[in-house]
């Protein structure tokens, strides 16, 4: 039998939990407003350079994110017993697809890398060689996601947007955090999330593909985002009027993280009006600079434009620059896909790395290579590869990582990571602690509970710093 309860204990009950509601609502709201404590200071700019949490090995971070998912097993993960078992039955079907390229041991490390990246190649002794990734995702949209904010199931901040909420930026005239051509739809992997909006990245260009602004150039091929039509200090006056009305919502309402936004990313794009036009003008660079990158013509001039556009945008105080190239994703016609991707990226990261070393830049710049995952060892289609998330490779160069070192291992096929196993997670705690931040320590409270970027996992891989 069901007790039973009268009208007296019922109202009790329903009016307790209108309570509850309303409490579980006020302390949201106020812990929101804890967090925002540092913007509620009139004199505090949320962009302003911070200490880290210990001696920084790394102060800035160039992601070249190669959309689709390269091929480890054709890259930088050399498998001889895969072209020796070619045909033969694979561990989970189909059959074995020995490499079309050659690998060779470079530099004097002599680490294996393949014939596809032979500028890379060069620069093999500040490479460290991750070659034990997995995440959880072996599909792009959810890889992808997981890749640059730790998740794939939720709304997170990205890895961008976390360096610039842990570390601030060096310029307040430019924004601290660009992403160069994301892919189109994935404002998630450069989004702040509940972070504040001023910590989300800059889009400049879109769908993986540098168009005229994002590949940079002459002066007439930059955008010009002033307005013709009113003077500087006509803006200004304008501005102030505007940024008044929102002030007064602000303080009206309190907490408005919204408005807050706003107010601070106009006056980011008042400053910007200068700056922006005139770092994106390559037309200074010498030909000797413009041809290292490859950024004058043929296959390598988009990608080239953009990782010059990475080094003049870091050398300006920009904490995070992220590159988009791709597409990788050849289920067939791998020889020949693959061939056109490497060719249209090599002599650009190339040239970075040159650029980077000759300019004392590489030592605290942390340049990051990777896809969302690899793909198998198994051929399908005949000429392709399919995803793979349980074992792949990304690489790291600079900002206090070992050169010329390979770290992890995957089986002797290249299935899975069988040796010193590195999830994503354990790959965001390594870059922030070379970045001097604690990831454990870097968190944000919101809806009543303390977020960091690994959730509750991470392991820094220690063996790889320098």
């Amino acid at each position: 039998m069901f007790p039973v309860i009268s009208r007296r204990q019922a109202l009790q009950t329903v009016s307790a939990g209108f309570g509850y509601l309303a409490f579980s609502g006020i302390s949201t709201r106020l812990a929101a407003q804890q967090a925002a404590g540092a913007a509620d200071k009139p004199d505090t700019n949320p962009l302003a350079p911070r200490s880290p949490h210990f001696p920084a090995r790394a102060k800035r971070v160039i992601f070249l994110c190669m959309q689709g998912g390269p091929s480890h097993v054709d890259t930088f993960d050399y498998k001889p017993q895969l072209n020796r078992d070619h045909g033969k039955r694979g561990r989970y079907g189909g059959s074995l697809l020995r490499s079309p390229w050659e690998f060779r041991q470079r530099g004097e490390s002599g680490l294996w890398i393949s014939d596809l990246f032979p500028q890379v190649a060069q620069h093999a002794d500040d490479l460290c060689l991750i070659r034990s990734m997995q995440c959880d995702q072996p599909v792009h949209p959810g890889a992808m996601t997981q890749m640059h904010t730790g998740t794939a199931q939720f709304i997170r901040p990205s890895l961008g947007a976390w360096t610039l909420y842990g570390l601030g930026t060096e310029n307040d005239s430019l924004p601290g955090f660009v992403s160069l051509s994301p892919p189109a739809g994935s404002s998630r992997n450069y989004g702040s999330a509940f972070l504040p909006a001023i910590y989300g990245g800059s889009k400049v260009g879109r769908g993986g593909r540098a168009n005229r602004f994002a590949a940079g150039g002459t002066a007439e091929s930059v955008p010009d985002i002033r307005n013709a039509r009113l003077s500087k200090s006509q803006q200004r006056r304008q501005l102030d009027f505007v940024q008044s009305l929102n002030q007064e919502k602000l303080e009206r309402d309190e907490f408005q993280p919204g408005v807050e936004g706003v107010i601070e990313s106009y006056e980011l794009a008042f400053r910007m009006q200068d700056a922006m036009p005139e770092l994106m003008d390559t037309s200074n660079e010498s030909r000797e600079t413009l041809a290292m990158y490859g950024a004058e013509d043929g296959p390598t001039a988009n990608f080239g434009k953009q990782c010059l556009l990475a080094r003049r945008f870091i050398e300006a105080g920009v904490r995070f620059v992220e590159v988009t190239h791709g597409n990788w994703d050849q289920h067939f016609n791998l020889t020949q896909d693959h061939k056109a991707r490497a060719e249209g990226c090599d002599q650009p990261i190339a040239g970075l790395l040159q650029d980077l070393k000759q300019r004392d830049l590489l030592k605290d710049t942390l340049v990051i290579w990777g896809g969302e995952f690899g793909r198998t060892p198994a051929a399908q289609n005949g000429d392709g590869r399919n995803h793979n998330n349980k074992g792949y490779t990304t690489w790291m160069a600079g900002g206090g990582v070992k050169g010329g070192f390979s770290y992890g291992a995957t089986d002797e096929h290249g299935f899975e990571a069988v040796e010193n196993k590195c999830h994503i997670h354990d790959w965001h705690a390594t870059i922030l602690h070379l970045l001097g931040l604690d990831h454990t320590q870097l968190t944000y409270r919101y809806a009543g509970r303390d977020f960091r970027l690994t959730d509750v996992h991470g392991n820094v891989m220690q063996d790889i710093l320098a």
